[in-house]
């Protein structure tokens, strides 16, 4: 008996080979993600104006509210949501073009670390339309 074991080599077919048919039909599911995420981002946006007019009634601290408008602004990676009050532009949130996470903004250019929430689990993506504030409190970390 030889001191040494023998080393058996098994060679398998390459997992990583994929079809034209595999490749495309899973390029038609990330195209179907993000433009489900497109949508939902702009949910997101009307339940952020529905929020601040449910719950001002036009007015902020006893003076006329000036009129917030939210909406997306695409960029490479994310959509940031701006929040606009008569110009005076900031960053609401970011929204991961790609897998739908939403993450506070840590600067108008950057979110912070830590993803908030998932669009694409339905029970976040509920919750978070349900309960978006106008003013963010619902990015903080949970």
């Amino acid at each position: 008996m030889p001191p040494y074991a023998p080393i058996i080599v098994s060679y398998a077919s390459n997992p990583m080979s994929t079809t034209f048919a595999d490749y495309a039909a899973q390029q038609d599911a990330r195209n179907t993600i993000q433009l489900n995420v497109r949508k939902w981002t702009l949910m997101l946006c009307d339940a952020l104006v529905d929020n601040f007019k449910s719950r001002n009634h036009g007015k902020v601290g006893g003076y006329d509210a000036p009129v917030y408008k939210f909406y997306p602004e695409e960029g490479r990676k994310y959509f940031k949501i701006i929040m606009d009050a008569h110009g005076s532009r900031s960053v609401h949130a970011f929204v991961d073009k790609k897998t739908g996470e939403v993450y506070k903004s840590a600067s108008f250019k950057a979110p912070a670390k830590g993803v908030r929430y998932d669009l694409r689990i339905i029970e976040q993506r509920e919750w978070l339309l349900e309960n978006a504030d106008w003013v963010g409190g619902y990015l903080y970390a949970r």
